[in-house]
């Protein structure tokens, strides 16, 4: 990282989440499943209808943002829960791949406090472009850690929960906890992971200004010793003919 770099303004936590926008269409194809599945009693109209908004919105992505990225990403979550859909044969199996997802992703994030390299710094580092030097630093380590752990336990929350509605049947419930239990949480892991970056970027900051301020003293005083060199080494040429005039007076007395 640089000292550039570090008072770069720091993005919200709904720009972070994709803004509006990005909370609609995530909300979208979902809504739409439960929906359709509701008033129709028809699953594979509620799956064509959650796969239909998918596209639209993957295309919609895709033009505002010039690639087929997001494209792929809005189409690949909902293809996958529409195809446990329609092979279980029951609407409640469009969240099991979701409920599953979060006890790896829960996993993945506690394994990687475990290893030393906490997801939230690493993920963060990674998405804006910083270098990993927050690493050599054990206080900011410690608060990836802790930014860490509230995603693991994000994701275990909505596992334990959405487990349960699932077991129960519970269709409609499942669509509430899916959207209730997802920008709403992610949005309280963010503020954690800004708060650790923020201290990161604090920290490195002062560091490099305590680094600069050191480095301007040991040029001053080097700076000091090499005219108190020059002064030692260089000969005052007045005394000089001063001595000679003297000695050259003593001779010719003598």
């Amino acid at each position: 990282m640089t000292s550039a770099k570090t008072e770069e303004k720091q993005p919200t936590v709904l720009e972070q989440m994709g803004g509006v926008s990005g909370m609609l269409y995530s909300s979208l194809p979902v809504l739409l499943f439960v929906i359709v599945n509701f008033a129709t009693k028809n699953l594979m109209a509620a799956i064509i209808s959650s796969l239909a908004a998918a596209v639209v919105i993957g295309v919609v992505l895709a033009v505002r943002k010039g690639t087929v990225q997001p494209a792929i990403s809005a189409v690949f979550g909902v293809g996958v829960a529409a195809f446990i859909a329609y092979k279980t044969g029951e609407a409640k199996g469009f969240f099991l791949f979701g409920i599953w997802q979060s006890v790896v992703y829960g996993s993945a994030f506690l394994l990687s406090i475990v290893v030393r390299w906490p997801l939230a710094g690493v993920l963060w580092t990674f998405l804006n472009g910083r270098d990993r030097s927050w690493r050599e630093d054990k206080a900011t380590v410690r608060d990836y850690d802790i930014a860490t752990f509230v995603w693991a336990m994000v994701f275990f929350a909505r596992f334990v929960v959405q487990r349960w509605l699932y077991d129960e049947d519970q269709v409609g419930w499942l669509a509430v906890a899916r959207l209730g239990m997802g920008y709403p949480l992610m949005a309280i892991a963010l503020l954690a992971t800004v708060w650790a970056v923020r201290r990161a970027d604090k920290r490195l900051k002062e560091a490099e200004e305590a680094a600069a301020a050191k480095a301007a003293s040991e040029a001053e005083v080097e700076g000091v010793l090499a005219r108190t060199a020059d002064d030692l080494l260089t000969p005052d040429m007045d005394e000089l003919k001063r001595v000679v005039d003297a000695e050259s007076r003593d001779k010719s007395r003598d």
